[in-house]
């Protein structure tokens, strides 16, 4: 069984792609739209993240062990 949303070729467009035709895939259209606020939002967390790694002081960090770790070395 597998589940869909992204496709070599998108939009997704002939009914008959092997994929649609498969009894245990589920395909759903890749949601690519974002709004204008929303990339604006995304991109200022962004850059927020960069320049704050840059001054030495990186928030949001996932693994902050491993970055110490690194950072230490």
């Amino acid at each position: 069984m597998a589940a869909v949303d992204v496709f070599e070729d998108e939009p997704l467009l002939d009914t008959r792609h092997p994929l649609l035709l498969m009894d245990k895939v589920v395909c759903t259209p890749h949601i690519g739209y974002v709004t204008r606020d929303e990339y604006e939002l995304q991109f200022a967390e962004i850059f927020d993240q960069i320049n704050a790694y840059v001054a030495g002081t990186p928030i949001n960090v996932v693994s902050p062990d491993r970055l110490m770790a690194i950072i230490n070395r």
